[in-house]
């Protein structure tokens, strides 16, 4: 068996990041976020989703907009996705047999991934909301995507502008050994 302690250490030091520089990430960086993100596991290999990796700013600020108006704020003054250039969507296509698990399982993957090779992620939630509006159909079909995909998970990508945050000290009882 393959031991990796530096994806231990991935995996226990990643952090949400909630400021992002403006400089664009590259493209290789992105394709090695994204390739980890489509190794993620799902529900009987179904691999059943599609991630958009959104990084023109017209398109980056309609999705600020409209996860802002998800959250009944003003989208003017509301930044859901942090400043951040690259936004990724998950989306559950209906080839999926545990969607919400498996696009979870996927941005896990893409969130762990960043970390690993210096960039700064944030998960953020109302994908499903933004997709089911009016404003998301038209997104997806511009995108050539069916209306019936489902919204799961989107993440702000970036360099990171922040000091890394500090893990909080993990609480008792959270894991148990029968």
């Amino acid at each position: 068996m393959k031991t990796n302690t530096e994806v231990l250490d991935v995996l226990k030091e990643r952090r949400s990041i909630r400021k992002f520089k403006l400089e664009q990430i590259s493209a290789n960086e992105l394709d090695a976020v994204l390739e980890a993100g489509t190794y993620a596991p799902t529900g009987m290999g179904s691999q059943g989703f599609v991630i958009v990796a959104v990084q023109e700013p017209v398109t980056v600020a309609k999705l600020n907009k409209l996860n802002a108006e998800v959250m009944n704020m003003d989208p003017e003054n509301t930044h859901p996705y942090y400043g951040a250039p690259t936004i990724l969507l998950i989306l559950a296509t209906e080839a999926s047999v545990t969607p919400v698990e498996d696009c979870s399982a996927v941005t896990c993957n893409l969130l762990n991934a960043a970390y690993a090779i210096g960039l700064g992620s944030c998960w953020v939630h109302r994908a499903k909301e933004i997709f089911e509006s009016p404003e998301g159909k038209e997104l997806l079909k511009e995108w050539g995507l069916p209306d019936n995909i489902t919204g799961v998970a989107s993440v702000a990508l970036g360099y990171p502008d922040c000091p890394h945050p500090e893990a909080a000290p993990r609480r008792d009882g959270i894991t148990l050994k029968v």
